[in-house]
C-alpha cells in the first residue's frame, strides 16, 4: 500500500508519498538520487565516488526496515521519477518509543531549489505523527540544510566539530536538531 501525502509547499508538479514496500525499481532509483547527493558534495555517510553496488546494498537495507516496520520512507517525484527522498527511523529503544530520528533527506541537484526539502519535511513530520512520535531529532553537516530545517521550526541543540567527513574526505562539524510534534 503506498499512502499519496499532502503537498503544499512544493511545486504541483511534484508529489509525495510514503512507501510501504520498495520494489527493485524504486531500490535502483533511490540509489540514483543516493550517487548524485554524494557526487555533489552530501556528508550522508557515504564518500566519493559512491560504488553503484554500494548504494543499492544501501537501499535494498533501508527496504527491509521499510518492509519490517522499522523505517517509513517518503519519496517525492516527478514525471521521470524519484527526486526526492527522507526516512523516519522508527525502531528506537524501549525507553524511547515515542521518538523518532530524520535521516537521508536526499533531493535530487536537478530538483533543488523548488521547495522539496520543505515539503518532504512537512511529510516525514507527518508520517511521524501518524505513528505516535512526538519527538524528532537529526543531524546535519550542511549550513544550507541547517537554515532550512531552522527556517522550519527545529531547535538547534549542538555542534559537534570535526564530526564526520564530507564526500571528498575533509572533516566536517554536524549540528544536531530537535523537533517537538504537535497534534
Amino acid at each position: 500500500m503506498k499512502d499519496t501525502l499532502p503537498d503544499d509547499t512544493a511545486a504541483p508538479r511534484h508529489r509525495i508519498r510514503r512507501l510501504h514496500s520498495v520494489g527493485d525499481a524504486e531500490v535502483l532509483a533511490l540509489a540514483e538520487l543516493l550517487i548524485d547527493c554524494v557526487a555533489n558534495g552530501a556528508s550522508v555517510s557515504f564518500m566519493h565516488p559512491l560504488a553503484p553496488a554500494v548504494a543499492l546494498a544501501f537501499w535494498r537495507h533501508v527496504a527491509e526496515g521499510v518492509a519490517l516496520g522499522r523505517r517509513a520512507l517518503l519519496v517525492a517525484e516527478d514525471a521521470a521519477g524519484i527526486v526526492g527522498t527522507v526516512q523516519l527511523v522508527l525502531d528506537q529503544p524501549e525507553n524511547q518509543p515515542h521518538r523518532a530520528d530524520l535521516s537521508k533527506m536526499l533531493v535530487l541537484s536537478r530538483a533543488r531549489r523548488c521547495g522539496l526539502g520543505a515539503a518532504l519535511m512537512a511529510a516525514a513530520e507527518q508520517a511521524a505523527r501518524d505513528c505516535g512520535k512526538t519527538l524528532l531529532v537529526l543531524d546535519t553537516a550542511s549550513a544550507e540544510a541547517a537554515r532550512l530545517y531552522a527556517r522550519l521550526g527545529w531547535q538547534q541543540s549542538g555542534v559537534i566539530p570535526g564530526y564526520a567527513l564530507l564526500p571528498d574526505g575533509e572533516p566536517c562539524d554536524t549540528t544536531y536538531f530537535y523537533r517537538v510534534l504537535s497534534n
